[in-house]
């Protein structure tokens, strides 16, 4: 195993096997969870999207916040109680619903605060990343993570199910809670040597301005953070164009829909395991290079003749989409102060999850103005121009910064170069 490979690192090892047993329980409970509010309001689609939009909220409501906390406090103890908070969340819903109790509103209230938990949970579990692993092994270890959220989102959905088939939708989050158990035992056992961990946050008050003004002055903070920033609104909206497609273009039903579905994840999946074993940190020429790829690839995504053709091609699209988030996110840990690295991160999730409640709706009015096939190829068109356009804006200004720092060149006066060589200045 390469020396940067994040695996060899005992503490990382049973964080990452908690966070995949914990998130396939994750994804389970929200398939089951549309599949109960479904249920309870006779298929309606209405009340599934007011279900994920309160679940989603709260990340645009107080993403920053949850930065500024996992900033201010222990990461490990953040998520110790965030962790548990999700746990009773699932427990409740499934005691709800087993007993015949659960109806329409208390679904609502219990998804605010399980999206009120994870608001506060997510910037504090990537940031603790970077005090399990050292310097060198970060860039490793964002990849495992990205593999390990793939893999359950492969995964859940088809336990859920089996699983609601055969026992119906109240044991699944019964199932989940339980898989909470498997992330608290993991940051209960981890030992307390992490190797890149701060002593202790920095005194003075914690701002969320102070992770916006640290962005604004760091080229490698702010490149990465731009990108994604249009890429997440414009790009990576494939829940709603592979299922546009789908059914718009290709006429197909539910399971061919899933075909797709899984042939973007498996992509996601090999790409992130893939870069996890690669010896070389990223760079921000990788992050344009591979943005302009995946723009490229969505361009002709929507240029697909037939089906097959389509499926294949989203194989690819997948991989490069994670290379592309990936890239980011080590981007950004590894160059974000420790201090300030969790407002950070924070900044980063609000910009790749906040435009979707833009981009998504102007994807179906393209969609439905101009085809299918054209919400894709604005997606890989925004990307690409947006890659391109940041890599020319910040090469110049990185040449600029050289020319300034420059030193420059100490001439001779005459008088000097004329003296004899060995004889000194008389001092004046």
């Amino acid at each position: 195993m390469p020396v940067t490979h994040a695996l060899a690192v005992r503490n990382f090892r049973r964080y990452l096997l908690g966070q995949l047993v914990s998130n396939i329980g994750t994804w389970m409970q929200r398939a089951a969870q549309d599949l109960l509010v479904l249920h309870t309001t006779g298929n309606s689609g209405s009340a599934v999207g007011i279900v994920t939009a309160l679940q989603f909220l709260p990340q645009t409501l107080l993403g920053l916040t949850g930065g500024v906390l996992a900033d201010r406090y222990s990461k490990r103890r953040t998520l110790l109680l965030t962790q548990t908070a999700m746990a009773a969340q699932s427990l409740l819903l499934g005691l709800l619903t087993v007993t015949g109790t659960v109806n329409l509103l208390s679904v609502y209230v219990l998804a605010f605060a399980l999206g009120t938990a994870t608001a506060v949970d997510g910037p504090a579990r990537n940031a603790y990343i970077c005090e399990l692993v050292s310097h060198e092994r970060t860039a490793s270890a964002v990849s495992l993570n990205a593999a390990q959220f793939n893999m359950a989102r492969s995964v859940g959905p088809a336990l859920a199910g089996l699983a609601v088939a055969a026992f119906g939708t109240g044991p699944v989050f019964l199932l989940n809670a339980a898989s909470y158990l498997a992330v608290l035992y993991g940051l209960i056992t981890i030992r307390n040597d992490a190797p890149d961990a701060p002593a202790r946050p920095r005194a003075g008050p914690t701002r969320a301005r102070d992770a916006l003004r640290h962005i604004a002055t760091t080229p490698e903070l702010l490149l990465p953070i731009s990108l994604i920033a249009f890429v997440g609104t414009f790009g990576l909206n494939f829940q709603v164009t592979i299922s546009l497609v789908a059914v718009t273009v290709f006429h197909t039903g539910a399971a061919t829909f899933g075909y797709l579905s899984a042939a973007y994840a498996l992509g996601s999946l090999l790409g992130a395991i893939y870069w996890s074993n690669h010896p070389k940190p990223p760079t921000a020429r990788r992050l344009t290079s591979t943005t302009i790829g995946f723009g490229a690839l969505e361009i002709a995504q929507g240029l697909m003749p037939g089906y097959s053709s389509f499926l294949i091609l989203l194989f690819f699209t997948g991989g490069a989409a994670v290379t592309v988030t990936t890239t980011a996110n080590a981007l950004i840990q590894l160059h974000a102060d420790p201090h300030v690295r969790g407002r950070v991160l924070s900044v980063y999730f609000l910009v790749l999850l906040g435009g979707t409640p833009v981009g998504a709706p102007l994807v179906g009015l393209v969609s439905d103005t101009f085809g299918s096939r054209s919400s894709l190829m604005l997606g890989g068109f925004v990307s690409l121009i947006t890659a391109l356009a940041l890599s020319v804006s910040f090469a110049s200004r990185s040449r600029r910064r050289l020319r300034i720092t420059e030193p420059t060149p100490v001439t001779s006066s005459p008088l000097a170069s004329a003296q004899p060589q060995g004889e000194r200045q008389p001092d004046l």
